[in-house]
């Protein structure tokens, strides 16, 4: 009994103890945040899907005189299948609440009462302005036999954008429950075994050499994800515990850089993505809306597929640029026309420009050849015209000039809106800095506060330089200088003294 009550009591039984506890409320609180995240990305998605769908289904209903009509090529076994999967879980209702279409899935988990429709009408009207969706509803549905649903509910419009009528769809949750139930059970299956290995590797530990783990010990539990510039010390003996110190702080060294770079690339890639998949997106719906004959769905496609391999190229580049940061990567260049370039992306921007209210127009030589990235410089000039446009007022201007400057090239991107104050135009190109009082909240639409940082990085991979001038209330003047070789160069100052062709 006192043998057992001194291990009990003992320092070596009490270390164990503790590395015990420290094992359990770390797997247990990082079961609880993996389970919480995990949650939150299994919803997100079926909501951008749902979202994604609901833009599906605007494209194909119609509400006529006669009544709804699913427009569609029948004999289309994609266009068929999509149809199908949007009605499955579907509801179709005027303002009154009466429905008009419903799914057999729908009825199952309930209709939705013709008070809450009307009361859900109202709310989105309310919120309802051109070229927005109104209010969105969400909303968890189960089937008599308990299978969940997640319903995207609110407001279209019939064709003559007068009536507004109650349309919801919803996905099933069965994956994601079960997806989640899958978790508990192996992450909960793993958290005693891991215990029973952490313990038995303490009490090992402690009792070898108990006094200098368990100064190793204490330096390392200060070390987290959050927090990985701290190292443990060595205790100058030039032993083996010395050795496994240098050893892991080296591999702490390689974690944080490994780390680093993958929140940086995770970054990137949320940034560098979102413009091409609405380009894609913009282009389908567009040629759903208004395409009427084959050749014009044909375009439709063609234009699509040309942004789909622009997203591939961005995409093997953000892949590339994690590379340079480390200075593994050298710029893919090739023979570029600039001025082709320049137009192709003006002309890609037009529609959103229009849409916001803003001329867009470039001034630029008929020709002008150089040796570029071309992916490189055609992200650069698109996130200098996406801030443009973005940032600049209905009725203003943003304006892409090209000429030659000295021995090389110069891309000016110059708007006429809301400007920058001069006391923050040292951070603009820092990563993740947003201008303070932009006036609006961070969110998709804002960015993350990359696209500058990616045009500073740009024009010193290129050897270039690149300035900016500011004031608030009346523009602002971005100038880009890249040095060509002296023949490039030659030839780009003869095309610009070409006639300058204004889009």
């Amino acid at each position: 009994m006192a043998r057992k009550r001194s291990i009990t009591r003992g320092l070596r039984f009490r270390l164990t103890a503790s590395y015990a506890l420290f094992f359990a409320v770390l797997l247990v609180g990082m079961a609880g945040l993996l389970r919480a995240r995990l949650e939150t990305l299994l919803d997100n998605q079926v909501r951008t899907v749902l979202d994604q769908e609901w833009g599906a289904m605007k494209g194909y209903l119609r509400i006529e005189k006669d009544g709804p009509f699913w427009y569609y090529d029948s004999q289309d076994p994609d266009e068929a299948y999509i149809v199908e999967r949007l009605r499955r879980v579907y509801l179709l209702a005027d303002a009154d609440g009466k429905p008009i279409q419903r799914s057999t899935i729908y009825q199952n988990i309930g209709i939705d009462s013709p008070s809450d429709i009307r009361e859900r009408v109202r709310l989105a009207l309310n919120s309802y302005a051109p070229g927005a969706a109104g209010k969105t509803f969400w909303m968890e549905r189960r089937t008599p036999q308990g299978t969940p649903y997640l319903i995207r509910a609110g407001i279209v419009f019939d064709e003559h954008h007068q009536a507004p009528y109650y349309v919801a769809i919803g996905s099933t949750l069965s994956d994601n429950y079960k997806i989640m139930g899958e978790f508990n059970w192996v992450f909960w299956g793993l958290i005693p075994a891991a215990l029973i290995l952490g313990s038995g590797l303490g009490w090992f530990m402690a009792g070898r050499a108990l006094e200098p783990v368990l100064a190793v010990a204490q330096a390392a539990q200060r070390i987290s994800g959050s927090n990985l510039s701290l190292r443990i010390p060595t205790r100058q003996a030039n032993d083996e515990l010395d050795y496994l110190i240098l050893t892991f702080n080296r591999m702490i060294d390689r974690l944080e850089a490994s780390f680093q770079q993958i929140k940086q690339f995770s970054a990137d890639v949320s940034h560098e993505l979102r413009t091409p998949i609405t380009a894609i997106r913009g282009q389908l719906e567009v040629a759903l809306f208004t395409a009427k004959t084959t050749e014009q769905y044909r375009d439709a496609m063609v234009n699509a597929l040309q942004d789909i391999d622009r997203l591939s190229q961005i995409v093997r580049a953000l892949l590339l640029l994690s590379q340079a940061e480390s200075g593994q990567l050298a710029l893919q260049k090739s023979r570029v026309d600039l001025s082709e370039t320049v137009r192709d992306l003006v002309e890609q921007f037009q529609i959103p420009a229009e849409a916001e209210g803003v001329r867009l127009r470039a001034e630029v030589p008929i020709a002008f050849p150089a040796e570029l990235d071309r992916v490189q410089i055609e992200r650069m000039i698109t996130n200098l015209l996406s801030n443009a446009v973005k940032f600049t007022p209905e009725g203003g201007e943003v304006r892409v000039t090209l000429q030659s400057h000295s021995d090389g090239a110069e891309i000016i991107v110059e708007d006429t809106g809301r400007g920058i104050p001069k006391e923050y135009l040292p951070h603009i190109f820092d990563r993740f800095y947003r201008v303070p009082g932009s006036g609006t909240a961070p969110g998709p639409d804002q960015g993350l506060g990359l696209g500058l940082s990616f045009v500073a990085w740009i024009v010193k991979a290129h050897h270039g330089t690149i300035d900016v001038e500011s004031a608030p209330g009346k523009g602002t003047r971005f100038t880009i200088r890249l040095p060509l070789e002296k023949n490039e160069a030659s030839t780009g100052e003869l095309a610009a003294q070409a006639i300058m062709k204004e889009l």
